[in-house]
């Protein structure tokens, strides 16, 4: 079977009970559960040290119940290629974001406060160190977010918890509802759900 043909069989098992969930109030004006990580990467020690930035300090931390309203911002070209703070590469066409003080790498859940719009991201890099901004995105979450045009816009943001290691699990949100899939390496894994 071809991972194409493995990929729509496994879609259609599971579309009944993604549509259920809308049916329970799991829409996309709920909180998305904390995705179940099973592998999750460790945390880059150096990442949770204080730093300086322009004369303020940050201090990272471990915040399980961490939720802010405030500005989102996009990164991209400038950086795309280049290391992130946890060393991985930036990838601006990839769902991930930027935070000042939450552990690395980290999962949260940003919400596009103007059109409801929101998706799971990858934590994977510090910033921004702009006034009143609490999150960059990269080029791909603010596209995703309905926030490339604008530049800028109201979001609140979740902190989910822990990554996962690179390439062992991709979190995506669909319509308001939740998938887990698991991507498919080089080595062509078939997904597993």
């Amino acid at each position: 079977m071809s991972v194409r043909a493995g990929r729509f069989l496994v879609m259609a098992a599971i579309a009944p009970l993604v549509s259920g969930c809308a049916l329970l109030g799991m829409g996309p004006n709920r909180p998305v559960n904390a995705p179940v990580v099973r592998d999750p990467a460790p945390i880059i020690g150096g990442t949770m040290r204080p730093y300086q930035i322009r004369g303020r300090w940050y201090h990272p931390q471990e915040d399980p119940d961490y939720e802010e309203v405030g500005l989102a911002s996009w990164y991209g070209d400038r950086f795309h290629g280049r290391p992130t703070a946890t060393g991985e590469t930036f990838d601006m066409n990839a769902l991930t974001a930027a935070h000042k003080t939450l552990p690395l790498p980290g999962l949260v859940e940003v919400t596009n406060l103007d059109n409801g719009r929101r998706a799971v991201l990858r934590v994977n890099d510090r910033g921004p160190f702009v006034d009143g901004r609490i999150i960059d995105l990269s080029r791909g979450a603010a596209q995703e977010l309905g926030l490339l045009e604008r530049g800028v816009g109201r979001v609140r943001v979740r902190y989910l918890g822990r990554a996962p290691r690179l390439g062992s699990e991709r979190v995506a949100i669909d319509a308001g509802f939740e998938v887990m899939a698991r991507v498919i390496d080089a080595a062509g894994e078939s997904p597993a759900f």
